[in-house]
């Protein structure tokens, strides 16, 4: 895509702008679907042949994954903490496996792991604004 394009620079400012204003929860959603998009783009290119642009997508999706594991606070998740830990270092592994080795079935894999997280990530969302709800109009939503 050409940088100097206006539409895009307008999505480019729209996505900085939802970052600096996302919750933690967002953020972390945010980066989830990041990880997704981006191990699916990696696939595409991976069966195009386009060896560069898989190389780099399952770069970014390990990067991706890294900064959600560095990010995990070992004391306060306990056990749940140590599980996404462990999870995150499989996909990290698993990504490196299908990058180096051009393996789909890999990154279906990965996609299927981050995706399970995504769901669960999403329930706890919806979980919170219910209770939120709920304690502030003293009704369930």
């Amino acid at each position: 895509m050409n940088p100097s394009n206006p539409f895009l620079r307008s999505y480019q400012q729209t996505r900085v702008s939802e970052v600096f204003t996302a919750s933690p929860h967002k953020l972390i959603d945010m980066c989830l679907a990041g990880a997704l998009e981006r191990v699916a783009i990696a696939k595409g290119a991976m069966q195009r042949g386009e060896l560069g642009e898989k190389a780099r997508r399952i770069s970014a999706a390990v990067a991706i994954v890294e900064h959600l594991r560095l990010s995990l606070d070992a004391k306060a998740g306990g056990e749940l903490a140590r599980n996404l830990d462990q999870l995150y270092d499989y996909v990290i592994r698993r990504l490196t496996y299908a990058n180096s080795r051009n393996d789909c079935e890999a990154l279906d894999e990965v996609t299927a792991l981050l995706g399970q997280i995504k769901s669960g990530w999403d329930g706890l969302a919806a979980n919170e604004v219910r209770a939120v709800t709920t304690a502030f109009l003293g009704v369930a939503a």
